[in-house]
């Protein structure tokens, strides 16, 4: 990649109408795999995402739930962000549309345009569908074209765009830019649609007030699909007045990349190109098309009931489980199908099993035997055809990766690093390095080392073509490698031969232990409460020994409540985690110091299995444990020394706080927290625990 080379990619702005689903984390995934691509490939890259706030829908559905149309789009836009900061997506930019830059941004577009001769004053009497917020050519009662919802006939003054003078131009724009849509499929369809013929659109309503007003006239509002596909360009600075807002649109638009879902093409390939014509501004490089994520053969949506969320999966596989399944699964461009089964038997077939697997027993060896650093390997003696065959391979899938990824065929860049991942457990497998390890002979100790340092390579490879989809896990594997932080890795730079001899391993601890049997039923049981309305039925547990009345406090010390950022995340989501609490948008309280069932439920209360535990050097009342929560083992730093030897509490089950920001205490990264009560004038805790027996991993209700 040249160097100063920026990369500019967006999800589209999701309509805060309900709640996100899994079908909207996809594409927000797939943007997030992209953009940490481009960020280890080097370039300067903006991730933007958002919510789309206005229009008539949004109006109906606030008063359907008894809220001002503000209120309602403040808690769906902060359900958004937190989901992704929940799952680490490292966007740039968050937009709602109901920012006042955004407004002005807008506003100054629709000025741009009229004052070019683009927009004129008329009146509308036709369909309309709310659900879509489309203009429909059809009579009186006919079903939209689109979703097949009834339409709805209104009649009202409008401002309208001359969208029939830019057929000519669109066209020439898809011959002459073949990539423009992608892929093909949606380019024809598009370029029918057009050739169908286009007419002039209606850009304004009177019958709505929940939008932006338009310039010098405020009896109207702006069509909500002009004032979204702005948000393009206002969130980078466009209409912002100031020189650093103007520097920064300059140096991001056009976008590399606006990714949507095939039922918006239309919007972002005909109307906004030509928004931008009339405008006199450059066009976006590329609109990527995406398929629809199918849940039991239909599309996810609420008014069907086949909504699946992206918390139910994390709370039991994680994020990098659900990224790896999306981008694995579904052939990109196509629509693919989401289920349980198939999800928790993709992560133990491939997570676990292969990639788990050769993590492990790769790094485990080299400890034992090289006393944990990475081994020399003998250029000569020690040498066969199956370790050449293993470096060529793994230098043939660095080539095939980045074309892969370029191109758009995720699922095939997956299938193709797994080759790798295969091929070395087949090589470990049939040079026995347990075998040599046990022969006390010079030849078998250089082979032994030749054997490792090529699995041990072959796995930095892996892993750092892996780090934009698993970007947690990847993290794991390169620290426990001796390689630091996975963020300073560069792609443009990765070959073999590259891990240093004699580096020092970091602990050696599982990415991606077995799912549990009952894992597919947790996540179908916990679908149902959510789909039902069900939320946290059941209040924490009351810590042994502790009277009533007495309070139950965290063992550490560390605030937040959110979710680590992985490493190699943008800088602008460096904060993001503890930040959500505060900016989410939803309800905190009810003033008298209670807090509403929708908080409670966003701690998430774990059973974990202490497996080893310490004094901390230079703390009387710290103890570091490692406890294993089912899907990890985590390092926890707590201060329950004075209560507990660390002899007694090793294979003790105790409830931690499973998703809070890590916090480094004495030096110690911890990341959680141990539920105990305080006890007695002294507050000396004691360990929240079960009188029945409960199985490691399990969430508190």
């Amino acid at each position: 990649m040249e160097k100063g080379a920026k990369f500019y990619i967006t999800t589209p702005i999701y309509y805060v109408n309900a709640r996100p689903h899994i079908g909207h984390a996809y594409t927000t995934i797939v943007c997030d795999v992209l953009a940490r691509r481009q960020r280890m490939l080097g370039a300067d890259t903006y991730f933007l995402t958002g919510t789309d706030e206005h229009g008539q829908k949004i109006e109906r559905s606030a008063a359907a739930a008894g809220k001002t149309p503000k209120q309602w789009t403040d808690v769906i836009a902060g359900e958004y962000r937190a989901l992704w900061d929940r799952m680490g997506i490292s966007y740039d930019g968050f937009i709602r549309t109901t920012d006042k830059e955004h407004e002005q941004g807008v506003q100054e577009f629709f000025r741009r345009i009229r004052d070019r001769g683009y927009i004129y004053k008329g009146s509308y009497t036709g369909q309309y569908c709310v659900f879509d917020e489309l203009y429909v050519d059809a009579a009186p009662g006919s079903p939209c074209p689109d979703c097949g919802r009834p339409t709805e006939t209104i009649s009202e003054e409008n401002y309208y765009f001359k969208l029939s003078e830019f057929q000519d131009k669109l066209l020439k724009l898809y011959e002459e830019n073949p990539d423009f849509i992608w892929p093909e499929t949606r380019r024809n369809e598009v370029i029918a649609f057009v050739r169908g013929g286009l007419k002039d659109l209606s850009i304004s309503r009177t019958t709505v007030r929940w939008g932006i007003p338009v310039p010098d006239d405020p009896a109207h509002v702006l069509y909500v699909w002009f004032d979204a596909d702005a948000n393009y360009i206002t969130a980078i600075g466009y209409g912002g007045g100031s020189a650093k807002a103007k520097k920064n649109f300059e140096r991001y638009w056009p976008a590399d990349i606006h990714m949507v879902g095939k039922e918006i093409v239309r919007f972002h390939a005909v109307f906004w190109p030509a928004f931008l014509m009339a405008a006199g501004l450059p066009l976006p490089k590329r609109v990527v098309v995406h398929g629809w994520l199918l849940f039991e053969q239909d599309k996810m949506s609420k008014s069907r009931g086949n909504i699946v969320r992206a918390e139910t999966v994390l709370d039991v596989l994680g994020s990098d489980a659900l990224r790896y399944f999306l981008l694995r699964e579904v052939v990109f461009g196509q629509d693919g199908s989401f289920s349980f089964d198939a999800l928790v038997q993709r992560y133990n077939s491939d997570l676990a099993n292969d990639l788990g697997n050769l993590s492990s027993r790769t790094l485990s060896m080299i400890a034992r035997y090289f006393r944990e650093q990475i081994p020399y390997p003998s250029p000569k003696a020690s040498r066969s055809p199956g370790d050449d065959a293993v470096q060529e391979l793994g230098e043939q899938v660095i080539r095939n990766t980045d074309e892969l990824f370029s191109n758009f065929q995720l699922s095939r860049a997956l299938e193709n690093v797994w080759s790798l991942v295969s091929a070395v457990n087949k090589y470990i497998v049939d040079n026995e390095p347990w075998q040599l390890g046990e022969q006390k002979d010079e030849a078998s100790l250089a082979r032994l080392a030749t054997v490792l340092y090529t699995s041990a390579e072959a796995l930095r490879i892996i892993t750092a073509l892996l780090h934009p989809v698993l970007p947690l896990a990847s993290a794991r594997i390169w620290m426990q490698l001796g390689l630091g932080d996975i963020a300073g890795c560069r792609l443009q730079e990765l070959k073999w031969g590259q891990l240093k001899f004699g580096t020092k391993l970091g602990k050696i601890e599982p990415v991606f232990p077995r799912a549990e049997k009952n894992a597919v039923q947790r996540m179908q049981e916990a679908e149902q409460a959510r789909s039902a309305g069900a939320g946290v039925n059941a209040t924490q547990p009351a810590a042994a020994g502790a009277k009533a009345g007495e309070p139950v406090t965290l063992a550490a010390t560390a605030k937040g409540a959110a979710t680590p950022s992985p490493a190699g995340t943008s800088p602008a989501s460096a904060q993001r985690a503890t930040e959500a609490g505060v900016t989410g948008g939803a309800a905190t309280g009810t003033g008298d110091g209670r807090i509403t069932i929708d908080d409670f439920a966003k701690v998430e209360l774990r059973v974990g299995e202490v497996k080893t535990a310490e004094k901390v050097k230079g703390a009387d009342k710290l103890l570091k444990l490692q406890v294993d929560i089912g899907s990890e083992v985590r390092t926890i730093v707590a201060g329950i020394a004075e209560k507990y030897a660390p002899e007694n509490i090793v294979g003790m089950k105790v409830v931690i706080v499973a998703n809070l920001q890590p916090r480094k205490l004495r030096g110690i990264e911890s990341n959680g927290m141990i539920v105990a009560a305080s006890i007695g004038e002294k507050g000396l805790p004691v360990l929240a625990s079960f009188l029945e027996d409960v199985p490691v991993g399990a969430r508190l209700k």
